[in-house]
């Protein structure tokens, strides 16, 4: 198991807490280990649940309309890099105005 940046252990412990994981610690998620089915074993309810506490920490929406919510919530690893991403976007959309 790779480690994990200070991001994606951020993100790991937002799954842990947003989806009471208790049992599984932030640091037990793999990094591209499917979050879904065979993986973490989530749902779309918990893709749900995650999107809008993602909405809430980070200040952007993951539309459930977006076609790259398969990709997104596929591993940590791209989650984590959604969620960079976007914060760098909504940095830079600050700075313009």
């Amino acid at each position: 198991m790779s480690e994990l940046s200070i991001q994606q252990l951020e993100v790991a412990q937002l799954i842990v807490d947003t989806l009471g994981l208790d049992e599984t610690g932030p640091d037990a998620i793999e990094l591209d280990a499917p979050l879904f089915n065979e993986g973490l074993g989530l749902d779309s309810i918990d893709a749900l649940e995650l999107a809008v506490t993602i909405s809430r920490t980070y200040g952007f929406q993951i539309k459930s309309s977006d076609m790259d919510n398969v990709k997104i919530f596929s591993s940590l690893r791209s989650l984590a890099e959604h969620i960079e991403k976007n914060q760098k976007l909504a940095s830079q959309e600050a700075v313009l105005e």
